[in-house]
């Protein structure tokens, strides 16, 4: 195939894990074609405008904002607004598409991305979106019938989408997320100043961290550690939590517990752990596939159409990672952890049909058919 220069807007944000698919499609498509422009719209406000720009993308905001969940007259008001908001933002994104002139616009969910591609539709851009979770999300499932291809990381998508549009790509994660050996768990376990001698677990919060993984480390803690004799925890509590997990650690002697709010080297964190315990975001489920690692998700309640479940059911159907629910965890998550990481067969079995999941390529896949939408 010929990768020709092209003009690319992509689109999406409002949330974070909309964001690294979005910068790993730009970075492959510069990658196969270094002279290709490319353009970010995003939702003003919101983290995608600082990563974006962090990347060496330009970005330009639009004003639109997604409804709020939780009922409060604040939220009433904001949500009074979304209709306006949206209005507003087709308009803008309409200037932004005759100002850049695109070959094609990509969409990669969340509600940043939805005015862009309804505008571009309009317009009779080619358009191609992602969707990243098992259980599509409200902008993709409405742009469905409008674009030209359905990039997806999950089997049974034809629940929300035209069959005879989807693609199965996976989701686009780091380039260095891979199977480790034993050389990268060495380099990882030194970097943590953990031993090799012991079972370690990871505990991935996300960046602003998860209440309930902590509440859950904060519960067992307070139980005395039981069951942790031999085990060493990298604890990633965010940066919302930090200060309060900083205070609860003080004083208590646990050198076999590090926290942090950040990770800056997830490869080797993962490279070191015998189990991961996280919330099953469709980047964290396509990372810990492409890793091959034992997990144990805890979805997430809080977010739309409960698409975390969905996530980690994919694989808990496939025996490849184990689900507790967010109810459950302070009194089972830890319990189930530590069974699984004093259980290395059970650890295997899981390693290798979460490996069996993985797409690692998506990027290029997803890229390959931004040129065919193109050369039809």
């Amino acid at each position: 195939m010929e990768y020709r220069k092209l003009r690319v807007i992509i689109s999406g944000g409002g949330t974070g894990g909309h964001i690294f698919p979005a910068v790993s499609i730009a970075k492959k498509l510069k990658e196969v074609n270094p002279d290709t422009e490319i353009l970010f719209v995003g939702a003003e406000g919101k983290m995608e405008m600082e990563k974006v720009p962090r990347e060496g993308f330009r970005i330009i905001g639009l004003p639109i904002t997604g409804l709020q969940r939780q009922m409060s007259l604040k939220n009433l008001a904001s949500d009074l607004m979304v209709p306006f908001k949206f209005a507003g933002s087709i308009a803008k994104a309409r200037k932004i598409i005759k100002d850049f002139k695109p070959d094609i616009a990509v969409g990669v969910g969340g509600y940043a991305s939805a005015p862009l591609l309804m505008a571009a539709t309009r317009m009779k851009l080619p358009a191609l979106i992602q969707e990243q979770n098992g259980f599509a999300g409200l902008t993709n499932k409405m742009l469905g019938n409008r674009v030209q291809s359905i990039c997806v990381a999950y089997e049974g998508m034809e629940r929300f989408f035209p069959a005879d549009k989807i693609v199965m790509s996976g989701n686009p994660i780091r380039p260095e997320m891979h199977p480790y050996g034993a050389s990268e768990r060495l380099e990882g376990l030194n970097m943590y100043g953990f031993s090799p001698d012991k079972k370690h677990i990871l505990i991935v919060g996300g960046s602003l961290g998860s209440g309930t993984l902590n509440n859950s480390m904060k519960a067992w803690i307070q139980a005395g550690c039981p069951g942790g004799e031999d085990v060493e925890i990298l604890w990633q509590c965010g940066k919302y939590y930090k200060a309060g997990i900083d205070s609860f650690m003080d004083g208590r002697d646990l050198p076999q517990i590090k926290h942090s709010d950040f990770i800056n080297r997830m490869d080797l964190a993962y490279a070191m752990a015998d189990v991961i315990i996280s919330r099953s975001g469709a980047s964290s489920v396509s990372e810990i596939c492409a890793t091959a690692k034992a997990a144990v998700f805890v979805p997430s309640p809080n977010v739309a159409e409960d698409h975390q479940t969905h996530n980690a059911m994919a694989l808990v159907r496939k025996d490849a990672a184990m689900l507790v629910k967010d109810a459950d965890a302070p009194t089972h998550l830890l319990t189930t952890a530590l069974a699984l990481v004093h259980d290395p067969e059970r650890i295997a079995t899981l390693e290798k049909n979460a490996l069996g999941m993985a797409l690692p390529d998506a990027a290029m896949t997803i890229v390959d058919q931004i040129y065919k939408i193109l050369a039809k």
